[in-house]
């Protein structure tokens, strides 16, 4: 590491490969590497999940920390770790009883918020704030803090009023999860009196450790532009929109990367055939026929003929997947096209999609789960990719669909809107070729099926439809960009006091 490289302290619930429930891990991953590589000192601090803490090879207790939890003082054991898959050390914040239990970060087994989450994020973020100030002496002190999501909204508020501190930034990966609690979790954790009101985390007679971190970081950002300006109506802004529109000086839109080493046609470990810009047909058709063989008995030339239409994703309504339910009956009776689609999330979306596939074992395939290869092969297997979200703050899967050369249905929403342009007629025969997968701009099933309908014609046209393939998978998506803007942010002289109402 250079002498004198920015200092970041990453603070975050998941980072993949460790644990890891959505986009919020991908980027926790890639986002510290690609700063890495420009040059930036980096440690990333996470909670000692049982599951976390199992795949830790070898460690060293750097210290104990005593912090106030619900019930009095709670220990955390501090431990650094040289992982293999991460370019610089992880501290792990273990305390058993808070974090050494089984199953998902945040909700039990049942699909329950496990009911003390105030606590240990509040416990969580108070050590993160103590790591920040150097409180074991290690002789490393951040510049930049930089947390994630409402489980660590409050690191900046315990950081705030100290008259030396590091410069903070938090970003929202999604809005619709605030982190809500009640006034007596507020009162259980001690958490500081002056922070109870309209300015500061109060919420509806609660609070919000989301609110907390807009209101008390130097510099709020979100992950794509247009979510930025989406978070400040009341349509998007789940209550907090007035809050963000008094914020809108330090408020910024950085549209995330993807991982090019981890998703990458062309080197993609997961893959039965690798492939590229300049060779996309026999890959993509040898791919696709790997991902029908998972679920047929045989693969004949009409199979890899008919479009195969895949989706990868939570099974809720945020991601549409009531829409996708509504649209396949149609699209079966009046097409050729298949689907394959992988995830999971409300059990009725689940059962739904599973009857379906019971139904027309032929051309509906479905996993209920998740499986990191099948993603991967699902990606490149499929000709199309459905990604109807009603709100996005970002997206990953258009932008791994682009790089793999298989166009997404979007509907124009945040990071969505962003990345993928529809192809029209306009946009088919610009000299730019813009086009590079399908957009539809009435939340509804219809608009929804049109798109769909719009993209199967295109498909039989083969010269346009490489040429829409090839747009997509020539442009860049890479990490590199977007890590050059948050330098440029780290480095910014902070436009106003971090709980000021208004530019200053």
């Amino acid at each position: 590491m250079k002498r004198g490289a920015k200092k970041i302290l990453f603070v975050a619930s998941e980072a993949y490969p460790l644990v890891k429930t959505g986009g919020l891990g991908d980027v926790i991953y890639s986002l510290p590497h690609a700063l890495h590589t420009q040059g930036a000192d980096i440690r990333l601090v996470l909670p000692g999940y049982r599951a976390l803490l199992r795949q830790l090879d070898q460690v060293r207790i750097l210290g104990w920390l005593d912090v106030r939890g619900a019930e009095g003082i709670v220990s955390a054991r501090i431990l650094e770790t040289r992982h293999p898959d991460f370019a610089f050390p992880l501290w792990v914040v273990d305390c058993p009883p808070l974090f050494d239990r089984p199953g998902n970060p945040y909700v039990s087994a049942s699909g329950q918020d496990w009911p003390d989450n105030a606590e240990r994020f509040a416990v969580f973020s108070r050590v993160a704030a103590q790591l920040a100030q150097d409180a074991l002496d290690l002789g490393w002190q951040p510049a930049v803090v930089h947390a994630h999501d409402w489980q660590t909204g409050l690191v900046a508020a315990f950081l705030a009023d100290l008259p030396v501190r590091p410069k903070t930034v938090f970003t929202i990966h999604n809005l619709a999860y605030g982190g809500y609690f009640s006034n007596s979790d507020f009162v259980r954790l001690q958490l500081p009196s002056q922070w109870w009101s309209h300015e500061g985390v109060e919420f509806h007679g609660g609070f919000s450790m989301l609110k907390g971190g807009i209101v008390y970081a130097d510099a709020v950002t979100t992950v794509s532009p247009t979510y930025a300006a989406e978070i400040c109506t009341p349509e998007f802004g789940y209550g907090l929109d007035g809050l963000l529109l008094s914020r809108q000086y330090k408020l910024h839109g950085i549209l995330n990367g993807i991982d090019t080493h981890i998703w990458n046609p062309s080197t993609d470990a997961h893959l039965p055939a690798h492939y590229s810009a300049g060779r996309i047909l026999p890959g993509k058709r040898r791919n696709k026929q790997a991902l029908l063989e998972r679920f047929l008995p045989q693969v004949d030339d009409a199979a890899l003929k008919a479009p195969l239409l895949g989706l990868v994703g939570r099974l809720v309504e945020q991601k549409g997947i009531d829409w996708v339910l509504a649209s396949i009956p149609v699209l079966l009776a009046e097409t050729d096209a298949c689907f394959v689609l992988l995830g999971s999330g409300q059990t009725a979306y689940e059962q739904k999609l599973s009857r379906l596939a019971k139904k027309h074992p032929g051309r509906v395939f479905v996993e209920i789960g998740y499986d990191e290869p099948l993603a991967h092969q699902i990606e490149a297997g499929a000709d199309m990719f459905l990604m109807p979200s009603r709100f996005e703050p970002c997206g990953l899967n258009q932008m791994y669909s682009l790089h793999y050369g298989t166009p997404p249905i979007v509907f124009k929403t945040g990071g969505l809107a962003d990345t993928v342009v529809d192809a029209n007629e306009t946009t088919l025969d610009d000299v730019s070729a813009s086009a590079n997968g399908f957009v539809f701009d009435a939340p509804d099933v219809a608009a929804f099926v049109g798109a769909i309908r719009r993209a199967l014609e295109l498909y039989r046209r083969p010269p346009q439809w490489r040429r829409l393939q090839l747009t997509g998978m020539h442009q860049s998506f890479d990490w590199a960009e977007s890590a050059g803007h948050y330098l440029s942010l780290y480095a910014k002289k902070s436009s106003g006091s971090s709980h000021a109402t208004q530019e200053t």
